[in-house]
C-alpha cells in the first residue's frame, strides 16, 4: 500500500541533539549530594591500615554507610547478595543503614563488604585518586540507563512543538498528559478510560472534539514493537467505538524490524499512524477537522 510504504520511508533516523546523551544536570546533583562523605573516605587513600582506618571513619561519621553502594555502581540500596562461602542468601541492608549499631558482627560483615568487593584493593593501590571525580563518572555511567525514557520524552518534546504551533494558529486548546479525568474537567466531555492511570500524551480540543494523540520513539527494535503496535491497535478501536479519533505519531528505523505488525495495525486504524516527516509536511491542518 501506498500510503504504509510513505509512513516507513520518511522515518527520521534520529532525534538526538548533544544534550540527550548524558544529563549532566542531574549527574551533577547526585554526585554533590554524597560530596560530603566522599571527603572523608578520600583519606583512605593514604591510609596503611586501610581497614582499621576504614572502620574508624565509619566508627565517627556512620552517614558515610549510605554511600558505600554507589562506590559500587549501584544507585539503589542492597538488599540480598550470595554469601560466597556458605552460598546461602543474606540480608545485607543494615549495613549501610547509620543508625545500624555498629557491633563487632557488623564490622567484620562492614570489612568483608569491602575485601570481597575489592573496594579495598582500590584504595590501597590508588586506582583512583578522588572519589569525587571517580562517583561523577559512575553517575554519568548509571545515566546512560536513563536514555530510553530520555527518548520518549524528547519525542514528546518535538511533538509538543507542531501542536502548540497548530492550536495557536486555530485558537484550539490542547493538554499535555491528558487523563480522563483532566479532559473532563477542562473540557466538559467524558471519555470512558481503558485503566485507571491512562494518560494521552496530547489531546487537542476544538471546542467541539476532542482528538488523542500517542508518541513515540524507538531506538530498540525487538518483540516490545509487536505489542506496542497492539496496544495502539486495541485502543484506537476502544476509543472509536465511544465515537473518539486517535492519532499515533511514531518514528525511527528500528520499526523497519517489525513492519508486519506495524502494517497490521497500520491498515486496521484508518491509517492513522504519521511521523515526524509528516508533522513537518502539516498533517495536523488534515487530520484535526472543527
Amino acid at each position: 500500500m501506498q500510503q504504509f510504504q510513505n509512513l516507513i520511508s520518511t522515518f527520521t533516523p534520529t532525534i538526538f541533539t548533544w544534550d540527550f546523551f548524558c544529563d549532566f544536570l542531574k549527574i551533577k546533583n547526585n554526585s554533590f549530594k554524597v560530596k560530603v562523605s566522599l571527603n572523608i573516605f578520600n583519606s583512605l587513600l593514604w591510609e596503611n591500615e586501610i581497614e582499621k582506618k576504614f572502620i574508624e571513619l565509619i566508627k565517627n561519621y556512620p552517614e558515610t554507610r549510605e554511600v558505600l553502594p554507589i562506590l559500587l555502581a549501584v544507585r539503589e540500596k542492597f538488599h540480598l547478595t550470595l554469601n560466597k562461602q556458605t552460598k546461602g542468601i543474606q540480608d545485607v541492608s543494615f549495613l549501610f543503614d547509620k543508625n545500624c549499631y555498629l557491633n563487632d558482627e557488623v564490622q567484620e560483615k562492614l570489612l568483608s563488604f569491602f575485601n570481597e568487593s575489592w573496594l579495598k584493593e582500590v584504595f590501597e593501590n590508588k586506582y583512583i585518586s578522588n572519589l569525587n571525580d571517580y562517583v561523577f563518572w559512575i553517575e554519568t555511567g548509571l545515566d546512560t540507563n536513563a536514555r530510553k525514557n530520555r527518548c520518549g520524552t524528547l519525542m514528546e518534546k518535538l511533538v509538543l512543538d507542531f501542536v502548540v504551533e497548530f492550536c495557536s494558529n486555530k485558537w484550539y486548546s490542547y493538554k499535555e498528559q491528558a487523563t480522563a479525568k483532566r479532559i473532563r474537567e477542562n473540557w466538559w466531555v467524558n471519555i470512558e478510560s481503558d485503566k485507571s492511570n491512562r494518560r494521552f500524551d496530547f489531546a487537542i480540543y476544538t471546542g467541539i472534539k476532542v482528538y488523542l494523540f500517542e508518541t513515540n520513539f524507538y531506538g530498540w527494535g525487538g518483540s516490545k514493537l509487536k505489542s506496542v503496535a497492539w496496544e495502539f491497535n486495541y485502543l484506537y478501536h476502544f476509543l472509536q467505538n465511544q465515537g473518539f479519533q486517535m492519532f499515533w505519531i511514531t518514528d525511527w528505523l528500528w520499526w523497519k524490524t517489525a513492519l508486519k505488525p506495524l502494517e497490521e495495525t497500520y491498515n486496521s486504524t484508518d491509517w492513522n499512524i504519521y511521523n515526524l516527516a509528516m508533522l513537518r509536511e502539516g498533517i495536523l491542518e488534515t487530520i484535526i477537522k472543527k
